[in-house]
């Protein structure tokens, strides 16, 4: 793949799904690999890949509390208008048309339940950048314009009673729900409903894998 982009330009792979279906341990175990792999066949230290989560661009609590209806906005942050889309599709491409340029993206910091800016960094050397999140597919703009830019795009599918479960445990082990029932709710409603859109308006992807 890094062949047939070209030496001077980035392989940048858009990972969606939804949510619990693993894309982000996807992302991250293939960003290992691919820089051990690197690094073994040059014999030399050094990564050329990075894995970015879509989470660093999330709205910020304060931010959501601003728009006209704030309440709907908290309730339902983690649906693709409670992202920054605009800041999202500005970076690919600005991944993608200056591949020479050191980056950094933003991460998500759970225990300020916050995004944190320019925390990630993308050196100019990195030419693999694997971008995973619920909206990396999406057929609105300026989702589909960002997805768009990228080298390939990938889905993880996975059966919905599956994802319910994972998201629930995700739930507890962060706190941000009191109990199993109260995260089992919130799984199977806004991050269903979350999850119906990913699936119901994904553009047509490269590849579809299953990790289960």
């Amino acid at each position: 793949m890094m062949e047939s982009a070209g030496k001077d330009k980035r392989v940048v792979i858009g990972i969606s799904g939804v949510p619990g279906s693993g894309k982000s341990t996807l992302a991250r175990i293939l960003a290992a690999r691919v820089n051990t792999m690197w690094e073994a066949q040059n014999q030399m230290a050094g990564s050329i890949a990075v894995d970015i989560p879509m989470d660093g661009f999330h709205y910020t609590r304060a931010h959501l509390a601003s728009m006209p209806d704030p309440t709907t906005a908290i309730h339902r942050r983690g649906a693709a208008f409670t992202f920054d889309a605009d800041a999202f599709h500005g970076l690919i491409q600005q991944l993608v048309r200056v591949p020479a340029q050191s980056l950094k993206a933003p991460s998500f910091d759970h225990a300020v339940k916050d995004p944190v800016e320019n925390t990630i960094d993308i050196p100019a050397s990195f030419r693999i950048v694997l971008v995973e999140g619920n909206y990396c597919a999406l057929n609105r703009r300026p989702w589909s314009d960002a997805a768009g830019l990228m080298t390939e795009l990938w889905y993880v599918d996975v059966p919905a009673g599956i994802a319910h479960k994972r998201v629930a445990r995700r739930h507890l082990e962060s706190g941000i729900v009191a109990d199993e029932k109260e995260a089992w709710e919130r799984a199977t409603g806004t991050d269903e409903m979350n999850a119906r859109d990913v699936r119901d308006n994904r553009l047509p992807c490269d590849e579809i894998l299953s990790l289960i």
